[in-house]
């Protein structure tokens, strides 16, 4: 028998966001909506190494990379939520655009699922070392 789920909305390879690449105090970070990430030492060594002027980035972030948080990082509005057996795949916009987060189920009590119903506010980071920095004209990675 052939299987479709209704509304599958499917998970994408990868979140887009319109960053700022820093580089204060001879560290680099990004910024995304006034949340501040440093990069990984191994990202710093790449951007240091080709001299890497601060400039307009495209970020980008895997959905399995993002952290929930409860405050003080990007602010989105729960879309979907899709139970995905030992994950939840949540469909958010941050007013901008649409992002999407996977999260692992197997630690989360119930008030945690209960605040991923339609409509409801979250907040959400990720560590600098699963940051990718694109050429935010060219879309070539900044760290090769």
């Amino acid at each position: 028998a052939n299987l479709f789920v209704a509304g599958f909305i499917g998970t994408p390879q990868m979140n887009f966001f319109n960053a700022e690449l820093k580089k204060e105090n001879g560290k680099y970070s990004v910024v995304v909506d006034g949340v501040s990430v440093e990069l990984s030492p191994e990202k710093q060594a790449a951007l240091a190494s080709k001299n890497m002027a601060p400039q307009a980035i495209t970020l980008g972030v895997r959905p399995e990379h993002i952290m929930l948080i409860d405050k003080g990082g990007i602010s989105a509005k729960v879309d979907v939520s899709e139970m995905m057996g030992s994950a939840v795949h949540l469909h958010v916009n941050d007013g901008k655009q649409d992002i999407v987060i996977v999260v692992q189920t197997m630690d989360m009590t119930g008030h945690q699922l209960s605040s991923f119903t339609s409509g409801n506010m979250i907040s959400f980071t990720f560590n600098g070392n699963v940051a990718h920095l694109f050429n935010k004209e060219t879309g070539v990675n900044l760290e090769f």
